[in-house]
């Protein structure tokens, strides 16, 4: 939010430096984050001068160049070659001299600079209006005043304002603080804690009266609950134009570009005020009659940027007999709005209940200063007197007179906010002890009532406006930051207490498993729980198990994720478009469901592989990550936190992500899928290279997993040997199915085994595959010897041969 320093001493003489009331608006709570410098005239016509032309000759070289002398001030005439056809001797002009930045119409600057002009030499420039910035004609030199002293800087001239626009981080809570007057009255209390008395000025409106009731608008608020109040007047006979240049300078100098007389007063009262005003052509209202309503839904409305919507009944519309006028706190209809042909105005000043308004402004992807307000709740105390405040300012810049009454439906007055606040609690919170009268000081500059008092504490009276203020720790909130959060004390000691945790907990499990994936290269990421209705409705499963939000940030972020898979994907493709291919990614996270009746969040780790497994090296080939690079970087998780004996299923058919994969499945437990996303899906984000994917029941995973201790044994003393099988095997026979057969038969000498050799081909009948297996056999007690050896392989052999119909390969 731009806040003007000039403006805000319209409402508080204050002559303090702008870095100063810089400080203090932050300490206040109101953050500057940057100070801004306005000039009305860019450059402020630095080294602008008024000069003499005292001659005026034919350049020799050029016949449409002349070459004046001309008298700035200085110790000698200025020669400058000058290519107005108006410039003559005797007039005083506008010098630019030598070092001034002129900037051109697009803004981009430029140095006048010492030269020669068709050989004849030039020591500035006499200029025209759009040189300096003052208007648009590029006829000729600009001829001033033959009163102006020679020498007179232009700025005083033509009277440039220079200002200092403070940009300030108004967080949502402080609606009270969305104007200049608010920015004012907040500067005050803060002064005043700091020994400065200043008066708040607050606009006069004695000056409003009535000149005739002769164009009367009849009101109908048909919702009062989104429309507690509505106020309206008539004026007459204004003549819309530009607005005079001080209304001008104050907008500029919050960047609102100005547009007529009519708008920027009602601009210039929204951002002096905080409240939104609307001005209506009144001869475009049929019926001479308001009717403020919500909307029929599907109802199609032109709003004034010109795009056709498509309204919702949620959404609160101001018509007149027949047709709707304005999308109300939002944004104008494009035929009902002021231009130059307007010559009466019915002048709108409402209070529109906030989430009404906020959810249109969402709905419709509309924000204006307008719903900024709105949204956040205005101060509907003061709808009339900024109404009437517009009024006159309309009548003062665009003449015209007031043709009827303000009508003004509040049918029910908002009350203030009742809290009690105890002075033990203030020093318990705050931490120190603050005196009472400070506290009272405090209050009575934030406008807060003091109905009574007592030893134990204050009975206090809330403005309605301070909608962030309405229990005992919000008045806290609001004394400490006026007195000032840099005079709170602090202690030199420092008291804390140990937490036990087990290291089963969830976040202590979480750093286990991240620590060995970033181990092995992965980098852990984090995403948004919000996705679009098409990442729901076309690819994830049960659409109708959804959670859908009621008041969505954006149409792209309606629904909240039931997986984490396409939010990583989207982080995928980033990177790849930044030219980073090879990635290994990780995220722990929630997924959303709404199940019969029943909404519930369940936590997931996903992992993701794509790319090379390493960077490209001279020493070695690059190498697509696989399949079975993710199993493995997925079971050795398993196997540091403990989980065994695992069942490795094939996914099932609802699982529509993937085009192959399979689930790890602890007796009936689901604990994670795996796969390769489907390249349908990878084509719909932009990604055209494999990507593989791991996605854990992180909740039922710690739930498995409490209470495992690591075991711990002796190294053995004696050696390992190995013997290899070959064996040629049915082709739906699995790995999983070899590892589970040889442990059933040899538990006690049986350490490992490893598939280190898969062939297929014409060389093996029909329907076979060949499977060379290593076995690893140790006795913890002895050397094994041959006849061990021998007798445990043959029996590994009869299993297999009997369980899985295996034959060994010659």
């Amino acid at each position: 939010m731009k806040i003007s320093y000039n403006w805000l001493k319209q409402y508080l003489k204050v002559d303090l430096p702008v870095e100063e009331t810089a400080v203090i608006l932050t300490d206040l709570g109101l953050e500057v984050e940057g100070i801004e410098l306005f000039e009305s005239v860019r450059g402020g016509l630095k080294g602008v001068v008024v000069g003499l032309v005292l001659e005026c000759e034919k350049h020799p070289n050029a016949d449409k160049l002349n070459i004046t002398k001309v008298d700035v001030g200085g110790e000698a005439p200025l020669q400058i070659v000058c290519g107005a056809p108006n410039v003559a001797k005797g007039q005083k002009v506008p010098v630019a001299t030598i070092g001034t930045v002129l900037y051109d119409k697009d803004g981009k600057p430029f140095e006048i600079k010492k030269g020669k002009i068709r050989g004849e030499e030039s020591f500035g420039m006499i200029c025209a209006e759009d040189e300096l910035g003052l208007g648009e004609s590029h006829d000729g030199i600009m001829v001033l005043d033959d009163k102006i002293a020679v020498g007179t800087p232009c700025s005083k001239v033509f009277d440039v304002e220079t200002d200092n626009v403070f940009e300030i981080g108004l967080t949502p809570n402080r609606a009270d603080a969305m104007s200049h007057y608010g920015v004012a009255r907040d500067l005050r209390a803060g002064l005043i804690q700091k020994g400065t008395q200043l008066e708040l000025i607050t606009p006069s409106v004695t000056k409003f009266h009535v000149d005739n009731r002769s164009a009367k608008v009849d009101i109908e608020v048909l919702n009062k609950k989104l429309v507690p109040r509505y106020t309206g007047v008539t004026i007459s006979n204004i003549r819309v134009a530009s607005s005079p240049a001080w209304l001008q300078n104050r907008l500029k100098a919050i960047g609102v570009t100005p547009k007529n007389n009519v708008v920027d007063a009602t601009n210039y009262v929204l951002h002096a005020l905080g409240q939104p005003l609307h001005a209506f052509d009144a001869d475009h209202i049929v019926g001479r009659k308001i009717i403020v309503k919500t909307a029929d839904e599907g109802m199609r409305f032109t709003t004034l940027d010109g795009v056709e919507r498509t309204l919702s009944a949620e959404d609160i519309i101001v018509c007149d007999a027949e047709k709707p006028l304005c999308l109300a706190g939002v944004l104008g209809g494009q035929n009902s709005g002021v231009n130059h042909s307007t010559r009466n105005i019915f002048l709108e000043s409402a209070y529109f209940d906030s989430v009404a308004v906020r959810k249109t402004a969402k709905r419709h992807s509309i924000s204006t200063d307008a719903s900024y307000r709105f949204e956040r709740g205005i101060n509907i105390d003061e709808c009339k007197f900024a109404l009437m405040y517009a009024a006159l300012l309309i009548e003062e810049i665009a003449g015209g007179v007031i043709s009827s009454e303000v009508v003004d439906l509040y049918p029910k007055k908002q009350e203030d906010f009742q809290v009690f606040l105890t002075f033990d609690k203030v020093d318990r919170v705050i931490g120190q002890k603050i005196s009472h009268d400070t506290i009272k000081s405090i209050l009575h500059s934030l406008d807060v009532k003091i109905n009574s008092v007592t030893e134990r504490g204050l009975g206090l009276l809330v403005p309605s406006y301070r909608v962030d203020v309405q229990r005992e720790a919000d008045v806290i909130e609001e004394i400490l930051r006026i007195y000032g959060y840099n005079n709170i004390g602090f202690s030199e000691k420092v008291n804390a207490t140990m937490a036990h945790s087990s290291k089963y907990d969830d976040h202590n499990m979480q750093n286990v498993v991240a620590t060995q994936l970033i181990g092995q290269g992965f980098f852990e990421i984090m995403t948004n729980s919000l996705v679009s209705e098409k990442e729901i409705t076309t690819y994830a499963p049960q659409p109708e198990q959804a959670v859908k939000l009621l008041n969505p940030l954006s149409t792209d972020l309606g629904y909240m994720r039931k997986n984490l898979l396409f939010s990583g994907l989207e982080v995928i493709a980033y990177n790849i478009n930044r030219k980073r291919t090879d990635l290994k990614l990780f995220e722990f996270g929630k997924n959303y469901h709404f199940i019969e009746g029943k909404y519930s969040e369940n936590k997931h780790l996903t992992v993701y592989l794509t790319g090379n497994k390493q960077a490209e090296h001279w020493a070695d080939t690059p190498k697509k990550a696989t399949f079975f690079e993710l199993k493995g970087v997925i079971e050795a998780i398993f196997e540091r936190i403990g989980l065994h004996n695992l069942s490795v299923l094939p996914l099932e058919a609802a699982e529509g992500i993937a085009s192959e994969g399979f689930r790890w499945v602890l007796g009936e437990q689901l604990l994670g899928t795996m796969g390769v996303v489907k390249n349908k899906i990878l084509k719909e984000v932009g990604i055209k290279q494999e990507v593989l994917f791991a996605d854990l029941c992180w909740e039922a995973i710690l739930e498995q997993v409490k209470g495992y201790k690591v075991r711990y044994k002796e190294i053995a003393k004696y050696p390992e040997v190995r013997r290899d099988l070959a064996l040629l095997l049915d082709d739906n026979i699995t790995f999983a199915d070899i590892y589970r057969v040889a442990f059933s038969a040899e538990k006690d000498l049986l350490k490992s085994l490893n598939l280190f050799d898969v062939y297929q081909g014409d060389k093996l009948p029909q329907g076979k595959k060949s499977y060379a297996v290593s076995f690893t056999l140790q006795d913890n007690a002895k050397t094994l010897t041959d006849k061990q050896i021998d007798k445990t392989m043959q029996r590994l052999q009869t299993a297999f041969e009997q369980q899985l119909g295996a034959a060994l390969r010659e």
